[in-house]
């Protein structure tokens, strides 16, 4: 129970990653708010039976709407000591032909409405962790068709240092958890843009080249956050921690015994 009696905002919390976060998070014992504008976010609360839940079905890049939904929270549980900022998109279209529509759609989702909820959060956080979704993918690595993905995701890099920066004399930690390839909707859908005929070939590819032959969990994400978001890790901010089974590990794919 290494979260009991914490207060932790999740956006993207009702599927993929950031459900794999909540489900930890309230079995380590933390009151869970949801921010998510899936359609799922209803049968999610529903599954998860919890009295320690809330859920706000709103969009990130709506800042009125977030500040409502924080405000809301605060006053129904007195606190904020947790705010993982999961919530983030990736469509795969080459540089070439990638619209101004679809580049902004990435960026404002996953920089633009991650600065929006940090915002909205910070003024009701006395001390705590803040966690942001970041990615190999952009920092370290990179697929064609990635470009506006990985040029977000390596943004949350440099957010995640700026904000500790200002926010460690104030007791809040900033920290960016950077997944390899997680088994999510998202990955699910990538492996049917990539191959519509055959997506479990993109995912069997994927594993085969990890050196741990498999993709990650949800669940194995989840602890890794609860552990960023405890008491447990009260000396470490400004850090970007990889969790993708060894994925960037391999310098080539021939050389060696």
């Amino acid at each position: 129970m290494k979260l009991e009696n914490k207060i932790a905002v999740i956006t993207g919390g009702a599927m993929g990653n950031g459900l794999g976060i909540t489900k930890v998070f309230l079995k380590e014992g933390a009151k869970v708010a949801i921010l998510d504008y899936s359609e799922t976010i209803d049968s999610t609360v529903t599954n998860l039976n919890s009295n320690n839940i809330l859920a706000y079905k709103v969009d990130i890049r709506n800042k009125e709407k977030i500040e409502k939904a924080i405000k809301d929270i605060f006053q129904k549980w007195g606190h904020i000591d947790i705010l993982v900022n999961n919530a983030g998109v990736c469509k795969l279209k080459p540089f070439s032909e990638m619209d101004d529509e679809l580049r902004d759609y990435h960026f404002d989702i996953n920089i633009k409405g991650t600065w929006n909820v940090t915002k909205a959060v910070l003024p009701y956080m006395q001390k705590g962790s803040i966690i942001n979704l970041s990615s190999v993918t952009g920092s370290l690595v990179a697929d064609s068709g990635e470009v506006a993905y990985a040029t977000t995701k390596a943004a949350l890099i440099g957010f995640t240092k700026g904000l500790a920066a200002e926010l460690a004399p104030k007791n809040i930690r900033v920290n960016a958890i950077m997944p390899g390839y997680i088994m999510t909707p998202m990955v699910e859908g990538m492996a049917k843009e990539s191959n519509q005929e055959n997506p479990q070939s993109v995912v069997d590819g994927i594993a085969k080249a990890i050196p741990m032959k498999r993709l990650g969990t949800i669940e194995e994400l989840g602890n890794l956050a609860a552990f960023l978001a405890s008491d447990e890790s009260s000396y470490i901010t400004a850090t970007g921690i990889i969790i993708d089974g060894g994925s960037t590990l391999p310098e080539t794919m021939t050389m060696g015994l």
